[in-house]
C-alpha cells in the first residue's frame, strides 16, 4: 500500500513539473502563456499515454514475461501512432495559427519533423521508465531485506527454543537423579529450576539483557551442577570488569557453560574444576570458559557436536556478522572456550 501511494506521488510530481516546464518554461521565453497552456494542456496528455502504454503494457506485460516479438511490434507501433497524433496536433492546430507557413511549405509526412516529434516523446517516456523502474528495483531490494531480517528473526526463535528444552531436560535429569536418592536438596534444587523457568519464560523474550542478567541465571545453574557433582567439583567466576552496560542476547553464553559440564566433568570421576572469566575492553565483551577434562575422554571436534556450541555459532553469525570470534582449544588436560563480541 505504501509503495502504491509513493508511486502515484512519483508521477504526479513528474507529470507536474513536466507540464510546468511545457507551459511555463516554453512560455517564458515567448512569453506567450495562453499558446503554451494549450500546447501543455495537448503534448503532455501525449506523453503521458505513450509513458503508461510503454510501461504498463510493454515492458509489464510483454518484455517481462519473455514476449519480445510482440514487445517489438508493439512498440514499433505505438511509435508511430504516438508520434503521428503529436504530430497532427502541430501540423493542423500550431502551424496554421502560429507558422502559416509551415504547413504551407512541408508536408504532413516531413521525416525530420516527424523524427523530431518522436524524440521528443520518448524522451519523455524514457526518463519516466527509468525513475519508474529504479523506484521499483529499490523497493524490491528493500523488501528482499525485510525478508532476510524476518528469516533471520524466525531462525533465531528457534535456535533460542532448542536452547530451552536442551536445558530443560539435563536439569530435570539432576532432579530426578537427587530425588532417586531422596536427596534433601531437592526441594532446594527445584526452587533454582523454578527461578531458572521463570528467566526462560520472561527474561529471554528479550532481544537483548544485561550481561549480568545472563550471569545472574548462570550462577542457578551452575549451583544446580555443583548439587550433582558434590565436593569434587570446583568451579570459579570472575567479572574483572563492569558488565552491566553490555547487553546480549538471552542463552548465549549459558551453552558454553553447559558445554563444560556435559564435555568436561561428567567424564571426570576424580576432582574437576571450570572458570569463567569476563572482560570489557575497548566495547568488546570477552567470555573465556575452561574446564578440566581426561585427556582421552574426547577428540578436539567432539565438543562442537552438541546441540549448544552449533547453536551458539549460528546465533553468533546472524546477531554479530564480522564482530564476533569465537575459539574452541582443546590441550592436554583442559578445554577453553573463547567467545568475543563487539558492542552493538
Amino acid at each position: 500500500m505504501n509503495y502504491n501511494k509513493s508511486n502515484v506521488r512519483l508521477s504526479v510530481l513528474f507529470w507536474l513539473l513536466y507540464f510546468l516546464y511545457e507551459w511555463i518554461g516554453q512560455a517564458s521565453i515567448a512569453n506567450e502563456f495562453r499558446r503554451y497552456l494549450i500546447n501543455a494542456l495537448v503534448i503532455v496528455p501525449i506523453a503521458g499515454l505513450a509513458t503508461w502504454y510503454t510501461t504498463q503494457v510493454l515492458i509489464k506485460q510483454y518484455l517481462l514475461k519473455k514476449r519480445t516479438t510482440a514487445f517489438r511490434i508493439g512498440f514499433i507501433v505505438s511509435v508511430i501512432v504516438f508520434t503521428l497524433i503529436r504530430r497532427a496536433f502541430n501540423y493542423y492546430y500550431t502551424y496554421p495559427t502560429y507558422y502559416p507557413h509551415g504547413s504551407a511549405t512541408m508536408p504532413f509526412l516531413f521525416i525530420p519533423k516527424v523524427v523530431i516529434e518522436a524524440v521528443n516523446i520518448y524522451l519523455i517516456v524514457a526518463l519516466y521508465t527509468m525513475f519508474y523502474f529504479l523506484r521499483a528495483w529499490y523497493e524490491q531490494q528493500r523488501l528482499a531485506q525485510e525478508l532476510q531480517r524476518d528469516k533471520a528473526i524466525a531462525q533465531l526463535e528457534l535456535l533460542k527454543s532448542q536452547v530451552q528444552p536442551h536445558f530443560i531436560f539435563n536439569t530435570l535429569n539432576n532432579i530426578y537423579s537427587l530425588s532417586l536418592k531422596n536427596n534433601p536438596k531437592t526441594s532446594d534444587l527445584i526452587y533454582r529450576l523454578s527461578s531458572l523457568l521463570s528467566y526462560m519464560l520472561y527474561d529471554s523474550r528479550q532481544e537483548f539483557i544485561p550481561v549480568s542478567k545472563e550471569m545472574e541465571y548462570i550462577h542457578n545453574y551452575i549451583e544446580l551442577e555443583k548439587i550433582r557433582y558434590g565436593e569434587r567439583l570446583d568451579v570459579s567466576v570472575n567479572c574483572f570488569d563492569a558488565v552491566d552496560n553490555f547487553t546480549i542476547p538471552p542463552f548465549l553464553i549459558l551453552p558454553l557453560v553447559e558445554n563444560s559440564f556435559k564435555h568436561g566433568v561428567s567424564n571426570d570421576v576424580g576432582n574437576s574444576w571450570i572458570r569463567v572469566d569476563l572482560t570489557v575492553k575497548d566495547d568488546w565483551l570477552t567470555v573465556k570458559i575452561e574446564n578440566s577434562r581426561v585427556p582421552d575422554s574426547m577428540n578436539g571436534h567432539a565438543v562442537y557436536k552438541g546441540i549448544g556450541m552449533e547453536n551458539v555459532k549460528k546465533r553468533l553469525e546472524i546477531l554479530y556478522p564480522d564482530r564476533h570470534e569465537f575459539k574452541c582449544l582443546s590441550e592436554g588436560q583442559s578445554f577453553l572456550t573463547i567467545l568475543k563480541i563487539k558492542k552493538s
